[in-house]
């Protein structure tokens, strides 16, 4: 996730566009969905975890459509997507059906995400996110009423909460502490725009109610 927003925050400089954070950040774990298959009788069978949605081919065939219509725009959001798999999986997850469906061979490094190595880099990629946030303003904007902050409820009861709902938990002890600031984060923005939508359906029955009495 947190190279999927750094990647992608610096490809929309590079190509001098606006980058929606909540949908880089959303992008950046949608292949991880596929773990949800796992708690559904059957589907793990069929779409199994780092099979056909971590694919770049499945990626590229999906963002055709998007590159004609945004044309460059759309670049961010693409690297944000297929980084998830060609980088982070591949070098710390492994085994991953990279070209499907040309072929099922997996590809990675069999790292174990226990390792020093990987946690050692999550934490570091995990800093530089929150500095490049607080630096560019991206987490005050996450802070303010946005109907695309909704977006991050994905990322959030697919890959984030359901971190904590085991015991003994999959990720690494000192990874918990980004997964809540992430948490926090994303239910704050997710918080903020109910809100906001809240208020602005009582406003406008309070002004349909004066119209009427009028």
């Amino acid at each position: 996730m947190a190279l999927g927003y750094i990647l992608g925050k610096g490809s929309a400089r590079l190509v001098k566009t606006n980058l929606n954070i909540p949908l880089a950040l959303m992008l950046s774990v949608i292949p991880d969905i596929d773990i949800l298959a796992e708690h559904i009788g059957g589907l793990a069978s069929v779409i199994p975890h780092r099979g056909p949605i971590h694919s770049v081919l499945v990626a590229l065939v999906v963002f055709i459509p998007i590159f004609i219509i945004y044309h460059k725009a759309a670049l961010p959001y693409f690297i944000a997507l297929i980084q998830h798999a060609l980088i982070g999986d591949y070098f710390i997850g492994g085994q991953l059906e990279l070209f499907w469906p040309i072929t099922r061979q997996k590809f990675g490094f069999p790292t174990s995400i226990q390792s020093i190595q990987n946690v050692g880099l999550e934490l570091s990629l995990f800093a530089v996110s929150i500095i490049l946030l607080l630096a560019t303003k991206d987490l005050y904007k996450m802070l303010q009423p946005d109907k695309s902050n909704l977006i991050l409820a994905i990322p959030t009861f697919t890959v984030l909460l359901p971190t904590f709902a085991g015991y003994p938990l999959d990720v690494p002890i000192l990874m918990i502490p980004p997964h809540v600031i992430y948490t926090i984060i994303f239910a704050a923005s997710i918080i903020i725009e109910m809100w906001a939508v809240l208020r602005s359906v009582k406003r406008e029955d309070s002004e349909g109610g004066r119209k009427k009495q009028g």
